[in-house]
């Protein structure tokens, strides 16, 4: 075999692993920041930002049994700044199914369970916008419906961005 033929063949080897599939479970790490923008009772509509300032930090791991569906846990502890004082306010424990979307969109329907007593579930619209090599930056829409704790149930509508590797 001549320097050509071997120069040629470790070319096309090389072009073929660098277009290799991902191999599945794939497991992902993820850290957030969660604004919920409004939510809504039977007895009031609230705002963050307008009287108080509240704030989640999602932190989870992903697992993709295959490239359409996969199993997340999540953790979210959740700050509430309140005329003056910051305290952490509550712990959500967060599992949920993924299924990806496509062109970067993946849906997280979520259960949840939150050392407040409250609990219920959380639709999460996911978007990848940037993908590097090493890691991915996204955004998201949680939908959280709360029950329980002798609360009326409530709805929010909330903003995340964050950063996956």
């Amino acid at each position: 075999m001549s320097f050509k033929q071997i120069l040629f063949f470790t070319v096309m080897l090389k072009g073929f692993t660098s277009f290799s599939q991902t191999t599945y479970p794939k497991i992902v790490g993820y850290f957030g920041i969660m604004h919920p923008i409004v939510t809504f009772n039977e007895d009031e509509t609230t705002v963050n930002f307008r009287d108080y300032y509240a704030v989640g930090f999602p932190t989870g791991i992903n697992i993709w049994k295959n490239e359409k569906i996969g199993f997340s846990f999540e953790v979210v502890p959740n700050i509430k700044e309140d005329q003056g004082t910051s305290k952490v306010t509550n712990l959500l424990f967060h599992p949920g199914v993924l299924v990806a979307l496509g062109k970067g969109y993946t849906f997280a329907g979520r259960a949840a369970f939150e050392s407040s007593g409250r609990y219920g579930f959380t639709p999460v619209f996911n978007k990848t916008i940037i993908k590097n090599t090493s890691c991915s930056y996204y955004v998201a829409v949680p939908l959280p419906v709360r029950f329980g704790n002798d609360h009326p149930a409530s709805f929010t509508v909330g903003f995340q961005f964050g950063i996956a590797f």
